[in-house]
């Protein structure tokens, strides 16, 4: 039976909260897999679920809430930093090699959503990695200036852009400012405002189908031009000749980004769409999730196999 313990390590000097997930009987030299989770979600939502499974496969795997975010440290609150976001990752990786059961030759990532994107940047510089997966990866920096299909009207950002100087000059002057909301306030609403996709997210997140009480509902608004000069996909051809597999749904209105993101890979890489599966679907609906891990699985068997 795969065993759950807490954990905890160092980000850049922020405190990372983590849960480390053990297969029975595992034995020293086991492959380890750092799994990231989605944009304000925690560790006990869909990484925590990755993270469980491919447990119960025989990894030795590591599920954590970014800085700033859920059981993390980190003010201000509900920041969104990518070289952050990406730090945790590395710090993640580091944070395993620490570890007697585990072969510190044999550590992959697994990266869901905007730990997709993020996890292309880390393994990019990072060659402790040594082959990455994606499920529903997507860059959010390239989410929230063009909209999750890509098809947002431009004056949208330029918007936020504006919203989120005024908030810095507000708390340079000392006032207390909300942030950004992340989530409508019915289902209806967030329908109106996205679509199925944003009707989805809010079931996801604002349910007792998933609902957390550390997940985010807002980002604090330094986030919205943290991300507007980032690129979550412009070191991709610096992963080489490391193994990738990236996993999407047939009905993903993000795959768009994904099928980027691959399409800039030059070493070995693998596709995978899950038919009939939205962006949502993967983060814990079966049979989604069960035909995403059997491939991760199966893939990180063979790219973190130990060398003859």
């Amino acid at each position: 039976m795969t065993t759950r313990t807490d954990a905890a390590f160092d980000s850049a000097g922020i405190r990372i909260a983590a849960h480390l997930y053990l297969p029975e009987d595992v034995k020293p030299g086991a492959p380890a897999l750092v799994v990231g989770h989605p944009g304000s979600s925690v560790k006990e939502q869909a990484s925590g679920l990755y993270a469980s499974r491919l447990a119960d496969a025989g990894f030795v795997t590591l599920a954590f809430d970014a800085a700033y975010q859920g059981a993390s440290g980190g003010t201000p609150r509900g920041l969104e930093d990518p070289g952050q976001r990406i730090e945790d990752i590395k710090a993640a990786v580091s944070f395993l090699t620490t570890l007697d059961v585990v072969d510190d030759g044999r550590i992959g990532v697994l990266g869901v959503c905007a730990s997709g994107g993020y996890s292309l940047a880390a393994t990019a510089g990072d060659h402790r990695i040594r082959a990455l997966a994606t499920v529903a990866g997507v860059d959010v920096a390239r989410q929230f200036r063009y909209g999750a299909d890509g098809t947002q009207d431009p004056a949208v950002f330029q918007g936020l852009l504006d919203a989120a100087a005024a908030a810095r000059t507000a708390v340079a002057a000392g006032e207390q400012v909300a942030g950004l909301p992340l989530f409508a306030e019915t289902i209806e609403q967030a329908r109106a405002a996205g679509g199925e996709h944003g009707a989805e997210g809010f079931e996801y997140y604002r349910t007792p189908r998933a609902e957390h009480e550390r997940a985010a509902r807002t980002f604090d608004w330094a986030s919205v031009d943290k991300l507007a000069a980032f690129d979550a996909f412009v070191q991709v051809p610096l992963i080489g000749d490391r193994p990738v597999l990236m996993i999407t749904g047939s009905r993903a209105v993000t795959a768009w980004m994904t099928v980027d993101a691959f399409q800039r890979l030059t070493g070995p890489k693998e596709f995978l769409w899950v038919d009939g599966a939205s962006h949502v679907d993967l983060y814990d609906r079966d049979p989604y999730v069960a035909t995403a891990v059997d491939r991760i699985a199966a893939f990180f068997d063979r790219t973190l196999a130990v060398a003859p």
